[in-house]
């Protein structure tokens, strides 16, 4: 994958909090004591959350050096704090002075991450949640778009609760009007969110038009009742997590994650090398990484993680713009299709086209 993400940089938070849902992926994978899970980095929200299942091992693997950095200060976090000062010092909450949070988090950190962070420390005292350029470009769209669309009161509404069938006249009669289609086009068109957003060569294998696919997720999930307490589409439009948490930071699993949290550890590489260092996984959190690759690329990646996991090992994984199926690449992977759980349906994470569970016998 090193030549897909050549002139990507690295050098600063991509992405301050997962944008996949921790909820159904932990329903999918299982997670028990004894498992070995690889998981994508990105900024640690599901890497911790698979800690809830006791397992043996959890190698959190990103490219990125500063997200690892970000999992690690996350890491000393959960370590050091209790549960409101957890909250307060990540952003979730608000907080009078951060810093301090930080003296006590530096406990748990070594003198290069210290260094890195003090030289940040604007990003940490500001929240690190909201620190990312993926989350800045959602707090573009609400602080800038947004307002063009619907005044407060009518994003307010969108989020109370209601019937099935009230949310479907509420979302047609005053929520999708042509302001809302226009400007949500133009601003997750894929020439803005590859600039602003995330970076145009994650988008280099995307050929169907991204702003009518993401327009058209949007529109079903926002006629859907799901959408009232979905907290992905709540900073979205809202800039906060306000009715409800990731998993991670959830009350009743900040203790289990606390008392785990040295189970987990990172790997800065490509997901593919962390078996140089690391082995015997039977659990795999694979994010979105497919949408990236070219096809003899998915191949290549697919077939080494398969070949590198325990029998009857797992695989989770998204699609968003570009399909992907490693069962359709690899012989021995199976596809689970969800006949009785229906994952896609239940996913927060609704701009993902879907969600898929791989299996090796």
């Amino acid at each position: 994958m090193s030549k897909q993400l050549k002139n990507v940089s690295h050098d600063y938070i991509r992405y301050a909090n997962c944008w996949e849902d921790a909820d159904i992926l932990l329903q999918a994978l299982k997670i028990e004591p004894k498992d070995r899970v690889l998981s994508i980095g990105s900024a640690g929200d599901n890497s911790f959350s698979m800690l809830i299942g006791d397992p043996e091992l959890v190698v959190a693997v990103d490219i990125n050096p500063v997200q690892l950095n970000l999992i690690e200060l996350k890491k000393a976090a959960f370590k050091e704090l209790n549960y409101l000062e957890f909250l307060q010092f990540l952003g979730f909450n608000d907080c009078e002075d951060r810093w301090q949070l930080f003296l006590k988090v530096k406990k748990s950190l070594s003198s290069e991450l210290i260094d890195f962070w003090t030289i940040r420390r604007k990003e940490v005292e500001d929240g690190l949640i909201y620190q990312g350029k993926f989350e800045r470009y959602f707090q573009l769209f609400h602080q800038k778009i947004l307002p063009l669309i619907h005044s407060k009161k009518r994003i307010a509404q969108l989020f109370e609760q209601k019937t099935p069938e009230q949310q479907v006249q509420f979302f047609a009669k005053k929520w999708n009007n042509w302001r809302w289609r226009m400007l949500f086009r133009l601003f997750f068109s894929k020439f803005v969110m590859g600039r602003l957003g995330r970076d145009p060569k994650f988008l280099k294998e995307v050929e169907i038009p991204v702003s009518t696919f993401i327009l058209q997720q949007a529109k079903k999930h926002l006629s859907a009742v799901e959408c009232q307490n979905n907290y992905f589409l709540q900073f979205i439009l809202t800039g906060k997590f306000n009715t409800a948490l990731p998993h991670y930071a959830r009350e009743e699993n900040f203790e289990k994650i606390k008392s785990n949290v040295d189970n987990l550890v990172v790997f800065h590489g490509l997901a593919e090398d962390a078996f140089k260092e690391h082995q015997d996984f039977n659990k795999f959190n694979l994010s979105n990484i497919f949408e990236y690759m070219d096809d003899e690329l998915f191949k290549t990646v697919s077939e080494n993680l398969a070949s590198n996991g325990r029998p009857k090992s797992k695989f989770a994984y998204w699609n968003l713009l570009v399909p992907r199926k490693m069962s359709d690449v690899v012989s021995e992977i199976e596809q689970i299709e969800n006949t009785d759980e229906n994952y896609s349906s239940k996913d927060k994470g609704f701009f993902y086209s879907k969600f898929n569970v791989s299996f090796k016998p």
